[in-house]
């Protein structure tokens, strides 16, 4: 008896310190799943399409994507591509406020 409890007790003892042992290896596969900078971009300009659809979509998304890091902010580069929509548009006065107020917001 003595020597099944003691079998019991060695075999427990080596199980804990596998187990510690693969414990270190949780955070360095969490610090694996960060995103990497195109992942970010990608998100950044997707959210900065907005609704756009189709081609319309495709071609700024190419845009965004391709850009070097000029070093404006992400609101700076919306603001650019609101401008340049209410221009072709030839929005002015409160049409234009509206459609920038509405185009900034999404």
């Amino acid at each position: 008896m003595k020597k099944l409890f003691t079998a019991v007790l060695l075999s427990g003892a080596a199980l804990s310190v596998f187990a510690q042992a693969a414990a270190p290896a949780a955070p360095a596969a969490a610090a694996e799943k960060a995103p990497t900078a195109q992942q970010s971009k990608m998100g950044s300009c997707n959210k900065n399409a907005g609704e756009k659809k189709g081609d319309e979509r495709k071609a700024f998304m190419k845009e965004c994507l391709s850009a070097k890091a000029d070093g404006k902010t992400a609101q700076q580069n919306k603001m650019k591509t609101c401008n340049a929509d209410a221009k072709t548009k030839a929005l002015k006065g409160d049409e234009r406020k509206a459609f920038m107020k509405e185009c900034l917001s999404k």
